[in-house]
């Protein structure tokens, strides 16, 4: 078993090759994710703007607002931390440290609990709920005090039958994982 950064190197150089079909599959991850009832039942739905190795969430947020959702997509804070914060729409997002958009801090608009949020990683075991992120431990710092649901939309380049990658007890497992 790798290290986490030695598995996250070789997993996004993967991703990088395999962006297409990631592109690909999007389509039949998302119509998944809109019959959900999670979905269904959430008013307001908290996503990422995604890069090109990852499921199209410009998709997710148009559906959202198609059916009346409000988007929070999250802003990374000091000390590691993150909130969900109203999308402003692209031409209000900035782009964070890590080359991100994200919207503008507002204090009176932060929303800490939204109905459902949507995970983004890098690879996950569907049996058991595990997954890899990015690396700064973002996520797992919020959902850990998160009672709500959690999806995940998982292309085959990110679908792994046991971890390759170690789970530490600080790992926050994802609820529900879509695949294709």
């Amino acid at each position: 078993m790798q290290t986490k950064p030695a598995f996250r190197k070789t997993q996004l150089a993967r991703l990088k090759q395999q962006a297409p079909t990631t592109q690909a599959e999007s389509a039949q991850l998302i119509a998944q994710l809109l019959v959900l009832p999670q979905w269904q039942k959430a008013h307001t739905v908290a996503t990422t703007v995604s890069g090109p190795i990852e499921v199209n969430t410009a998709d997710i947020v148009q559906a959202a607002r198609a059916a009346g959702k409000t988007v929070l997509l999250p802003r990374v804070m000091p000390h590691r931390q993150m909130v969900f914060l109203p999308d402003p729409g692209e031409d209000g997002l900035i782009t964070s440290k890590f080359g991100i958009p994200e919207p503008p801090y507002d204090p009176t608009q932060v929303a800490q609990q939204p109905d459902l949020i949507i995970v983004p990683g890098i690879a996950f075991v569907p049996a058991t709920g595990a997954r890899i992120g990015f690396g700064a431990g973002y996520y797992d710092r919020f959902l850990a005090d998160y009672p709500g649901p959690t999806v995940t939309l998982v292309p085959s380049v990110m679908n792994f039958a046991a971890p390759a990658w170690p789970v530490e007890p600080f790992d926050v497992l994802i609820q529900t994982l879509l695949t294709v």
